[in-house]
This record gives C-alpha cells, sequence and structure tokens, in this order.
C-alpha cells in the first residue's frame, strides 16, 4: 500500500485524515461503505476524525478518482477504491450488503443490445436488487 503516492497522484496532500480513510479503503476489509460506516470504523480504532471531515475527504477522494460513488436505491451513498476494472453489484434490499460480480455473458450481452440499436456503450452500471439469502442477513425475512 502506498498511500502518499496516491494521495500525491491525485494532488492532495498527506493529511491523517486522508491516509486514515484512504488506508481503510485499501485494507479491504469492507469494498463498499458509507460515510457514516467510515466514521464508525475510524471511530472504533481510536481515530478521533469529525463526520464533516469524513465527508470532505469521500469528495475529495471521488472528485480526484481514488473512489467510486455508488447512490444505490433504498440506501445512503456507498463508496468504494476506484481499482479501474469493470464489475457489477447485487445489492440486498433488506440489509444493504453489497456484492460485486462481472459476468462476461451478461458483458457481451449489452454490447450486442447496443450495437443492433445502434448505439456503442461508453461506460455502464448494472445493479441488481434482490433479497439477501445469507443466514447473516439481520433484516432476513423467513418465506
Amino acid at each position: 500500500m502506498r498511500q502518499p503516492e496516491h494521495l500525491k497522484n491525485a494532488g492532495l496532500k498527506s493529511t491523517l485524515p486522508r491516509l486514515k480513510v484512504l488506508s481503510l479503503f485499501e485494507s479491504g476489509q469492507a469494498r463498499h461503505m458509507s460515510a457514516e460506516e467510515v466514521y464508525k470504523h475510524l471511530l472504533s480504532t481510536g481515530d478521533d476524525v469529525g463526520l464533516a471531515t469524513i465527508y470532505r475527504v469521500l469528495t475529495q477522494f471521488e472528485q480526484a478518482g481514488l473512489l467510486i460513488r455508488h447512490n444505490f436505491e433504498g440506501g445512503k451513498s456507498v463508496f468504494e477504491l476506484n481499482q479501474g476494472t469493470h464489475h457489477d453489484h447485487i445489492v440486498c434490499l433488506q440489509c444493504g450488503h453489497v456484492e460485486e460480480f462481472f459476468d462476461a455473458g451478461i458483458e457481451a450481452r449489452q454490447e450486442k443490445a447496443a450495437a443492433e440499436r445502434g448505439f456503442s456503450i461508453r461506460d455502464h452500471t448494472l445493479s441488481i436488487y434482490a433479497d439477501c439469502t445469507k443466514a447473516a442477513c439481520p433484516n432476513k425475512t423467513q418465506i
């Protein structure tokens, strides 16, 4: 992990709050986090960073291309580290858990559908909203 270089390349100074937030995303423990989740995690580790600072840092990272913001339905904005590779998301409508996936077949079908209609895809997002089947889902409904 080379956080100071990432910040410098993005035109940002290496402040302690920025380093803490970037380190949290680079650690990979949670791939998608809201500002509140970042704040709670930093508090739990004894880091005294205000929520307003967290929002400001996340916005700066998004503008610099270090993070990607997602606005999934039924929830708050979540951020993930921009690793430069395309993937899609499945979001649990009960607990908000997000899973990433890549499916070459789906990608090919989207390209074909666009081409058949005279379009060339520049970018796209696919978010599937479903109910999580994980036993650990805190809001899992019994069927």
